[in-house]
């Protein structure tokens, strides 16, 4: 029989099953459903967000319905959340046991594959088509937390070098800024540069904040792993529908993360602009030091910055 899982006793089942698969136990997910056999708990799954996670089934049940019976209850739950499309992260190895219940092999590396439940990337797609132009085209993918001067002087060369330049903000909301300010400062920061289109990256960057770590071992390097699953996805499914064919990076001295980043996204043949590290443009605003923000941010981000909107930011950036 399958049921939601909220009692402690059940919880307690849930995780024993997961750690003798060699999986590990995440904290934090919206549902979590299992199948009993005989009052043994034999299939179990979780759900956070728009993310399925920790599925696991008895070795004694697997090749069966079970699998599938906890996927349908997931994407229930989900649907009712709100959520039309659905992510999992598994090994490569059991990415065809996913696609035989209708999920789509987005991306994958030596240790992660990732699919999709729903038509979310062809739609997302679909609604940008206006957006697709002829000629050489690049991309810059961007955080932006806050927009400074050094993306701006990013964006100006690798604008200078194609016909089209599409600057995407990262959506997630896990940086001091909220990505409705940071996409506002960017829009205002570059609405001079003639070529550049300005977008989100939607559900299609493979975020740190999202990305299961649940079917990995202890060693394994996370970030290096999410990194080149993020960058995979961006090439094979987002550069050809919007033919871009060079991807530009900048350097990021104080922010280890965003720099191995940038060196798994770089090509060869990419320009490469020194930039103003969003990290000093915190440091600055937590002193209140607008003289030397002033040498670091267009004025659009200056004035946003300085105004009553930005107070909040400004407290956490002092607390931090």
């Amino acid at each position: 029989m399958i049921a939601e899982l909220m009692s402690a006793s059940d919880i307690a089942a849930a995780k024993a099953l997961i750690l003798r698969h060699d999986l590990s136990f995440e904290a934090g997910f919206d549902n979590m459903v299992g199948i009993y056999e005989q009052d043994e708990l034999v299939a179990v799954g979780a759900r956070a967000g728009n993310i399925l996670k920790m599925l696991a089934v008895d070795s004694e049940y697997q090749g069966g319905s079970l699998l599938g019976e906890i996927v349908t209850m997931l994407v229930a739950r989900a649907h009712a959340a709100g959520f039309d499309s659905l992510f999992v992260y598994t090994k490569p190895e059991y990415a065809s046991s996913f696609q035989a219940l209708n999920f789509r092999l987005l991306a994958s590396q030596a240790k992660v594959a990732l699919l999709e439940y729903g038509n979310g990337l062809k739609n997302w797609l679909a609604a940008r088509s206006d957006l697709v132009k002829a000629g050489v085209n690049g991309a810059v993918v961007m955080n932006c937390n806050p927009f400074t001067l050094g993306h701006r002087y990013l964006v100006e060369s690798a604008a200078r070098a194609v016909d089209h330049l599409y600057l995407f903000v990262v959506r997630e909301e896990r940086s001091v800024f909220p990505f409705a300010v940071r996409l506002r400062l960017v829009q205002e920061g570059v609405h001079d540069i003639g070529n550049v289109i300005v977008l989100d990256t939607g559900n299609y960057l493979v975020s740190s904040a999202t990305f299961p770590t649940y079917f990995l071992k202890k060693d394994d390097p996370v970030a290096r792993i999410q990194m080149e699953l993020d960058v995979t996805l961006f090439a094979t499914r987002i550069a050809p529908f919007f033919g871009i064919s060079r991807r530009f990076v900048g350097s990021e001295p104080l922010c280890r993360m965003t720099r191995a980043y940038n060196e798994k996204s770089r090509d060869p043949e990419s320009e490469v602009a020194e930039v103003i590290s969003a990290s000093r443009v915190r440091e600055l605003l937590a002193h209140a030091d607008y003289a030397q923000l002033e040498k670091h941010v267009p004025a659009s981000t200056l004035a946003y910055l300085m105004s009553d909107e930005a107070g909040p930011i400004r407290q956490q950036t002092k607390r931090s």
